[in-house]
């Protein structure tokens, strides 16, 4: 072989070596460098893959470059696609990284199929040199840095798959518009499972007026997520309880929406779901994605489904109603349940001079009217909105644009129709509707009216009970400081509900107990008008609650009707009602032989009426009349859990996906009570019967009768009374009245296992070993049995690692040592995420007493009966099966 020969032959091998790119060494893609076949670029954490791809199903070969989860087993879950509208027909497909700067996809016969946009001054330095590079990132974006070696890497960024998304939004991607680029950011569905070209499901941004985010089915409007007010998306008013944060950037250069993961362990994706018409959101967990979070949820998010000027309530009956000031445009329609041509004004405005007669009927617990169509303008005073809508004839109505901080400044006016109202349990923003003052006044003579037919109805009782009453308060007096004296003597608390006083350190007040002075419908101190509704809230703080009168019960319960009777507990019966707008209610009454009493009665007032949650039963209001004493919830169609994990036909109802969203929802709850709400909150008495299900079979913790609220940093508490449901208590709380945040995570752990297996913890399961559930549960984790536990109504339908998560997580909920089980927090973590390596659990059983000598971690290991001993001091609790 010649000489000529050899340096031939080594520079053709020099060739081949310089476009070689190992499949899974590098992160990087350098200039003249080449990815095919199945070659893949991995981000350096592991998270993400960069490689080619045939979708599962397609069968004509099409092949596409594509972003996916490389630490994922199973099917592959992709988030981008780079050609997802020109694949790859002729192999092998190959990515370059041109002299030109841009990436390009070339078919098997060397002809460019793609190539990513040229690179733009908005994203860095378009000046490409020999050391450019694209690098994908652990975040999942591939980015082209004109020169890998500069120290400003944001600034060297040409050109970003962020910049072009598919349909899957990822934590720190942008959605939404860069005005000063010309780059409009969407997710668009894939056109089906086997084919990534764009399908006819997009949301975006809509320019125009305030911010607001539409899910689009080709030219119509599915859904929307209400306009932003400089705090919330309206249409999403809870958002900020999820597990992420957001960030709505709303400027003259760019808008747009983006998200991030509180747990940087968390995968979390947004995605267009074009067969559901629905945006999704799913985390992984254990191993497969679940999803937590989706819209539409109920028919109250479809857009404008009430029509103009009507607004949407799911817990009404029908869902539609028209603002105050409107009517019905067609009776007819509307009494057919056909709300298209929504409502009209039941006047006509003035519009003389500066306003004339018209004026505005505020409401404050509704989404936001779509505003893309509004004028905004940012340096007005509210006072100057007001003035403004009044003299122009077209406006119907104003809010401030920007509520950052709940205080509301500059101006938005609609002068168009308000379209895509819906009603929510808390406020949102106020929302002046224009109205001529004839309808005021008529609102105002309305809620008045209501006012005095019920203060005529308690006059004729108050004159007569009068001086009754006087001799009852001097009996009581010298009772209660009979009782004051002894408790007092005793020197300790013996109160169900352990309250902080009445001032706390910060400045917060709790409802006083005024049996006779609440129902007042006067008004007065405490209490204000709520223009809304027309009704009078009782406010006393930072407590506002409505109060119901008597009569308004008695009609929706049909006078407490034996047939509208639909459970019982410790506090007394509890009543299915519909109230006389429609809407259905759960109604609690304090039965004369309670368990419970006064105190447990606005013990819970007191405690839900502050708390606001996803996974928490929702208090409407109150009712207090004489002795007659009642708590009015919203109605859960679904009953209480218990009806469904021990009952045989419908424990196959909840397959275990089911079973696995009420488990995290739960803990959720419970999450908030502890470490999220104002006050750190104990339950006492959380079990099966005490979480209710709404329509979407949602889990919602209930009954509050007996909670305890720390304040500050007080974290335990001991008691004379021992009030729970044997079964659910745990050890330290039954043998010793230790109270803390511990008791509940007993508890959960417990409900788990009964959830996990449609068995009641009460009851033996090994005879020869007198074992109950917890014992049994134990038992059979020992000997790696224990996918047994699963309730035999699943069949094999459930995820093998995901089960034996939740058996591991329950088992360390119930350990004997108080501080060896988890936070809340830390549960919902191990529960949600499977790269959360848990603890190894120890024997349940019997605290062993509060000893004073340190306890080695030797003790904790120590063999513990599985059997809980008998529990003297305790009020049992009876089941309530109630659908609130």
């Amino acid at each position: 072989m010649t000489a000529r020969t050899l340096s031939s032959l080594l520079f053709l091998l020099l060739l081949a070596a310089a476009a070689f790119t190992p499949s899974t060494s590098t992160d990087t893609i350098y200039r003249n460098t080449t990815l095919t076949g199945n070659q893949t670029l991995v981000s350096a954490g592991g998270v993400y893959a960069l490689g080619f791809f045939t979708p599962d199903g397609a069968a004509d070969g099409r092949t596409y470059l594509g972003i996916w989860y490389a630490s994922i087993p199973g099917p592959t879950t992709v988030v981008w696609v780079a050609n997802r509208q020109d694949p790859v027909l002729t192999s092998p497909a190959s990515l370059h990284l041109t002299a030109g700067g841009r990436l390009a996809i070339l078919d098997g016969n060397n002809v460019t199929i793609w190539s990513s946009a040229a690179p733009t001054a908005g994203n860095g330095n378009n000046n490409i040199t020999a050391r450019a590079a694209a690098q994908l990132l652990d975040t999942g974006n591939l980015v082209l840095r004109a020169d890998r070696s500069s120290s400003d890497s944001e600034n060297s960024v040409a050109w970003q798959s962020f910049d072009y998304p598919t349909d899957t939004l990822l934590p720190g991607m942008k959605l939404g518009v860069d005005t000063r680029h010309g780059i409009t950011r969407n997710i668009t569905s894939w056109r089906d499972p086997t084919d990534p070209s764009p399908g006819d499901v997009t949301f975006k941004l809509v320019i125009g007026g305030l911010p607001q985010f539409f899910l689009m089915r080709g030219a119509k409007r599915v859904y929307t997520s209400g306009p932003w007010n400089g705090d919330i998306l309206t249409g999403v008013p809870y958002l900020k309880a999820q597990a992420f944060t957001f960030r709505v950037v709303y400027s003259a250069d760019e808008t747009y929406y983006s998200y991030f993961i509180r747990d940087p362990s968390l995968l979390s994706r947004l995605v267009v779901d074009g067969a559901a018409t629905q945006l999704k959101r799913f985390t992984l967990n254990n191993g497969a994605w679940s999803s937590f979070w989706y819209y539409p949820t109920d028919q109250c998010d479809y857009y404008a489904k009430c029509g103009a000027f009507g607004y949407c309530d799911p817990d009404r009956n029908p869902v539609c109603s028209c603002l105050p000031g409107f009517v019905p445009r067609s009776p007819e329609k509307w009494g057919q349940r056909d709300w298209s041509g929504g409502c009209v004004r039941s006047t006509s405005l003035s519009c003389g001079g500066a306003g004339g007669d018209d004026g505005f009927w505020v409401v404050n617990r509704m989404k936001l009217p779509q505003a893309t169509d509004a004028a905004v303008y940012a340096g007005m005073t509210l006072d100057q909105c007001r003035l403004a809508c009044l003299g122009n004839c077209s406006c119907g109505a104003y809010a401030a644009a920007n509520n950052s901080g709940g205080v509301g400044v500059g101006c938005v006016l609609w002068t168009v129709d308000l379209l895509d109202m819906r009603q929510y349990p808390i406020a949102v923003q106020d929302v002046y509707i224009r109205l001529a003052q004839s309808d005021i006044d008529a609102l105002k003579a309305a809620a008045s009216d209501n006012h005095q037919r019920s203060n005529k109805g308690k006059l004729i009782t108050i004159v007569v009970a009068t001086v009754g009453g006087a001799l009852f308060l001097l009996a009581a007096a010298i009772c209660c400081c009979f009782w004051m004296k002894k408790g007092r003597g005793k020197g300790e608390s013996d109160d169900v509900a352990s309250l902080p006083p009445s001032t706390t350190a910060t400045g917060e007040f709790v409802l006083p107990y005024r049996p006779r002075s609440l129902p007042s419908l006067s008004p007065g101190r405490g209490q204000q008008q709520d223009e809304a509704s027309g009704g009078m809230r009782y406010a006393e703080k930072d407590v506002d609650l409505p109060l119901f009168d008597l009569e308004v019960i008695l009609v929706a319960t049909d006078n407490f009707a034996e047939h509208k009777k639909i459970g019982a507990g410790g506090f007394g019966p509890v009543y299915m009602g519909v109230l006389e707008d429609g809407q259905q209610v759960a109604v609690k009454r304090l039965s004369q032989g309670s368990t419970q009493g006064a105190r447990e009665f606005m013990n819970e007032v007191k405690l839900i009426a502050k708390l606001q949650h996803r996974n928490l039963v929702r208090l409407l209001g109150c009712c207090i009349d004489d002795k007659e004493r009642m708590l009015v919830y919203e109605y859960m169609h679904n009953q209480s859990l218990d009806t469904f994990i021990f009952d045989e036909a419908k424990r196959s109802l909840l397959n275990w996906q089911k079973r696995f969203e009420i488990i995290l929802g739960i803990a959720r709850g419970l999450q908030y009570l502890h470490e999220d709400s104002r006050f750190r909150i104990i339950h006492r008495d959380l079990k099966a019967s005490n979480v209710l299900l709404d329509r979407n079979m949602i889990p919602k913790i209930s009954d509050f009768g007996i909670a305890r609220m720390f304040g500050g940093d007080q974290t335990t508490e001991y008691t004379r009374k021992v009030i729970g449901t044997y079964g659910y208590m745990s050890p330290e709380y039954a043998m010793d009245g230790l109270i803390s945040i511990k008791s509940d995570v007993f508890s959960f752990g417990v409900l788990v296992l009964e959830i996990i297996t449609g068995k009641r913890n009460r009851g033996s399961y090994e005879p020869e070993l007198d074992v109950n559930l917890l014992g049994y549960a134990w038992m059979l984790w020992r000997e790696r049995r224990s996918l047994e536990l699963l309730d035999e109504a699943l069949g094999g339908s459930f995820h093998h690692s995901r089960v034996l998560r939740c058996i591991q997580v329950a088992l360390l909920c119930i350990e004997a040592q108080p501080r060896y089980r988890p936070l809340m927090s830390s549960v919902v973590t191990m529960l949600a995420s499977e790269n959360t390596v848990l603890p190894e659990p120890n024997e349940p059983g019997v605290n062993p007493g509060m000893s004073t000598s340190s306890d080695t971690e030797s003790s904790r290991t120590r063999s513990a009966t599985a059997n809980f001993v008998t529990v003297t001091r305790l009020e049992a609790r009876s089941t309530s099966n109630s659908s609130m």
